[in-house]
């Protein structure tokens, strides 16, 4: 995509002068920037570097500590997100701001349901839900299905789609397609387009460096707080904005390539639960890093929740270590107690107590190690959290800081450092890096590389293949809800793991073909 110059070198949309933001620490300091219509500014910096805060800021769902913002030059300070939106600032959250028990018709028009005799009118409402999701390529849906229904990557068109209705001159997206498929993602570029060409401003937040250098003009990029950088995105490469995020060059030595692996410490036999997880069997060792590959909705989340009692398994068994007994996992309590941890997928909505501190939500899978007489040791407990910050390089202003307040980065590694107190030998992890950071993916690439030398056995879903083929001994790939093959590092191949994860849903030619062409375009 090219930038449309004639409306992005006029005055302005919005200017920010000075923009600071304090909690217990400073999270913004002296912010200047603008942004003109027509133009898109690509957002980027390591979690925790401000962006989102600035995000919220700009859409009246945070105050500023300092400075101020002009709107077409006139003095722009929203009270809340509903007088930004009124104004025409709007804002996809990297966190969905979604009712599940609605359908997505009633969420895209929850402010504005159309009536008829006052009823509402669900032809005209089914009509204008259509309409509204084939703006994003989703028109085929169902309008009435439940939000609640939907995987997270449609969830987040719908949510894509809900902002788009109505007058929209600036348009902040908060990495949008960390859920999305690669035919989602070229939807939504597409309309990026004919937004900017319809002179709509927008801020594209994301960290996947070669998505902004495709459809930016310019590049901001925070550092601990402070601008960094703010000029045309075409005169860096990926190595230098990756310097400019991070302070330096990270490179991490995974070693996967001399792992011990040892017995199984997990083994599933004709697990299974209709229509989502069709009968599979697997078994993880210890030492081993075992990733699931697959499309959105071939069943990768599900097979998880179903090892982890999060779900009730129709059929099948689950054994632990060396046991021939099937063990009795009917809960996630059920599963803790056999050794098993579960780093969610969804860390805001399952996985963390989020007004809660960050000791609290670090102890909470082992709360008796910080008890005393059946009465929390609140010493203990901040002497645990800070341990486990310190180790995990989460930034904050001290343990006592509430997860909300931290970036999605730092929220994950809360999630996982609570598991790592409870010390379980076996460990899922569900998309344990969307939405996080250059720096942050290395920190958990070099855990999981020390989890794997310590004997724990992990079990890795990802919808990043690239990801999967870097840290991974093994992969399994699930297609329409079954696990198509398993390749072991030795005899893997983009093109190979593709067509596998095709094949459950076309023939096996058709799959070899796409998967060659998705594998081009990955």
């Amino acid at each position: 995509m090219q930038p449309n110059d004639s409306l992005s070198q006029g005055s302005p949309l919005l200017t920010l002068s000075g923009i600071g933001k304090r909690y217990a620490a400073p999270v913004l300091d002296g912010i200047d920037l603008d942004l003109r219509p027509g133009q898109v500014l690509a957002l980027t910096g390591e979690n925790g570097a401000g962006k989102s805060t600035l995000s919220k800021i700009i859409c009246g769902l945070v105050d500023a500590s300092a400075g101020g913002m002009m709107l077409d030059g006139q003095p722009y300070a929203p009270a809340s997100r509903t007088q930004a939106e009124g104004l025409g600032i709007r804002m996809v959250m990297q966190e969905l701001n979604l009712i599940p028990t609605l359908s997505i018709a009633e969420n895209l028009f929850l402010e504005k349901l159309p009536r008829r005799f006052g009823w509402i009118d669900r032809k005209k409402l089914a009509e204008a839900a259509r309409a509204q999701m084939e703006v994003v390529g989703l028109g085929e849906l169902d309008p009435w299905t439940p939000v609640g229904d939907l995987g997270l990557g449609h969830q987040q068109m719908v949510e894509i789609a809900r902002n788009l209705i109505g007058s929209c001159r600036c348009l902040i997206l908060d990495e949008p397609t960390a859920m999305l498929t690669n035919r989602e993602v070229e939807l939504l570029f597409s309309r990026i387009e004919r937004l900017r060409a319809e002179g709509v401003a927008i801020i594209y937040i994301s960290h996947r460096l070669e998505e902004l250098k495709r459809i930016a003009d310019r590049i901001v990029v925070l550092r601990d707080g402070k601008l960094v950088c703010n000029d045309d995105i075409g005169r860096y490469s990926t190595e230098q904005l990756v310097q400019l995020m991070a302070g330096e060059l990270t490179k991490v030595d995974l070693d996967a390539e001399h792992r011990r692996i040892g017995a199984p410490v997990l083994r599933i036999r004709g697990l299974g639960r209709a229509p989502v997880v069709h009968p599979a069997s697997l078994a993880l060792h210890a030492g081993e890093v075992l990733g699931i590959a697959g499309l959105i909705g071939s069943g990768r989340t599900e097979l998880l929740r179903l090892i982890f009692g999060a779900d009730r398994a129709e059929q099948g068994e689950i054994f632990i270590g060396d046991s021939q007994e099937p063990a009795r996992i009917r809960s996630p309590k059920d599963a803790v107690k056999a050794g098993i941890a579960m780093v969610t997928e969804d860390r805001k909505g399952q996985g963390l107590l989020l007004p809660q501190a960050i000791s609290v939500n670090t102890s909470l899978a082992n709360l008796g190690s910080v008890s005393r007489g059946g009465m929390l040791d609140h010493a203990a407990e901040s002497s645990v959290a800070q341990d486990y910050v310190k180790k995990l390089r989460i930034r904050s202003g001290s343990v006592a800081q509430a997860a909300g307040e931290l970036s999605g980065g730092n929220q994950q590694k809360v999630v996982i450092a609570r598991w790592l107190y409870r010390d379980c030998p076996i460990m899922l992890f569900d998309e344990p890096t969307r939405g996080i950071d250059i720096g942050a993916k290395s920190d958990i690439y070099r855990l999981f590389a020390e989890l794997a030398a310590q004997g724990k056995g992990l079990l890795v879903v990802s919808s990043d293949l690239r990801e999967l083929m870097q840290i991974c001994d093994r992969i399994a790939v699930m297609s329409a809800g079954r696990i198509a093959d398993t390749f072991s590092r030795d005899d893997w191949s983009q093109e190979r793991i593709l067509a596998a994860a095709f094949s459950g849903y076309v023939g096996r030619q058709e799959a070899a073909a796409a998967a060659h062409v998705a594998g081009n375009t990955a």
